[in-house]
């Protein structure tokens, strides 16, 4: 399954509606006012299906992600020079990322991808390709790459 992570130029809030590979919205992204980034996920039909929260007054940027309203895993930045590294407690995933971050996998237990994410160059908002190995992970995977984008828009915005 393919999805598109695309943000929208203006907001006052982060927002941004994720489609399949038809142009059809499968979610849709909201921020809210908080202390830290707080972005909520809507099912097509408007149900709140998802939730990515900032943990504020860390060292290194946390985010605790939540699925169905209950705690599923936290993702935290990792103290390093040059290549991007992510402790995440979340399904026993991880993230191989490149140096520029606009490319990474994420890999299961085993080291076998779940999903890749790219970054469209060229586009007038971030956007990013989701490539989904199955597509009972593609929330779950939204949620990650939400995180992820959040961190580097808190580095780059700091």
């Amino acid at each position: 399954m393919k999805l598109l992570f695309k943000q929208k130029l203006f907001s006052w809030f982060d927002s941004y509606d994720i489609f399949d590979e038809t142009g059809n919205t499968v979610y849709t992204v909201k921020g809210q006012l908080a202390w830290g980034h707080c972005f909520r996920v809507y099912d097509k039909s408007g149900r709140e299906v998802g939730m990515v929260k900032e943990k504020v007054l860390t060292f290194l940027p946390k985010y605790d992600i939540y699925l169905e309203g209950e705690y599923a895993g936290q993702i935290k930045k990792q103290f390093t020079f040059f290549r991007p590294k992510f402790t995440i407690d979340y399904k026993g995933w991880q993230v191989d990322g490149s140096f520029f971050e606009w490319d990474y996998t994420v890999l299961d237990i085993m080291g076998l991808p779940v999903a890749r994410v790219s970054k469209e160059l060229f586009n007038w908002t971030d956007t990013y390709s989701i490539d989904v190995e199955y597509e009972d992970n593609a929330l779950a995977v939204l949620m990650l790459v939400l995180a992820i984008d959040a961190e580097k828009c808190s580095r780059e915005n700091g």
